[in-house]
């Protein structure tokens, strides 16, 4: 079997197994907040800090929620890192914007963070903090979910098969399945421009 084919019968056995009541509980949970007018905070490191930027952006303009991603100023953010260190950037952010009851922090990961050993701590201080004053946590995380998982509101776990390619495969079904739930019925106000223009909108 060459490689290719292997990536994409392992890509199609994880999607069999995702579980639809996890990403319904996610896309409730955002409905929720765009409900009572919370904020949308979105985080992640390496190819998470990647989606949380672009889904954001979507967020923002196809599901009408207010929308930001932690790592988009990269000079507040290395001024973080330089200043107070790695582990505390995130979680010091929201503390800046005032997260509260009522907002929500949507955190991608490989592996969802944890304290002991040391993995992904500033997103592991990203959500407690959220926990801490009353928002909720939505997440993708691979693995086992790590602590994103056992203390978020509701999360989509990418299960992984082959564990060579753990990152590759929870990465990239990330990136599927947040533009699922930004596509999701109960959370597309505004149509996309090319789907606009097949449906004769703004032509």
């Amino acid at each position: 079997m060459t490689f290719t084919r292997h990536f994409l019968d392992d890509t199609t056995a994880i999607m069999a197994e995702i579980r639809v009541d996890d990403v319904e509980a996610v896309v409730q949970t955002l409905c929720a907040t765009r409900d009572r007018s919370g904020r949308l905070f979105l985080c992640g490191s390496g190819g998470g800090a990647g989606h949380a930027s672009h889904a954001a952006c979507d967020f923002r303009k196809l599901s009408g929620i207010e929308s930001y991603c932690i790592s988009d100023n990269v000079s507040e953010l290395t001024a973080r890192i330089n200043d107070d260190g790695w582990d505390t950037s995130y979680a010091n952010w929201l503390r800046v914007s005032g997260i509260r009851s009522g907002d929500c922090l949507f955190v991608f990961s490989v592996g969802g963070g944890s304290i002991d050993p040391p993995v992904s701590v500033n997103l592991v201080n990203a959500v407690r903090l959220a926990c801490e004053v009353g928002a909720d946590v939505v997440g993708i995380v691979g693995r086992d979910g790590g602590a994103v998982r056992t203390l978020s509101t509701a999360s989509i776990l990418v299960p992984s098969i082959d564990q060579k390619l753990l990152t590759p495969q929870t990465e990239g079904l990330q990136a599927l399945l947040w533009h699922l739930i930004v596509s999701h019925p109960s959370l597309a106000t505004n149509i996309a421009k090319w789907e606009g223009l097949d449906a004769g909108v703004g032509s």
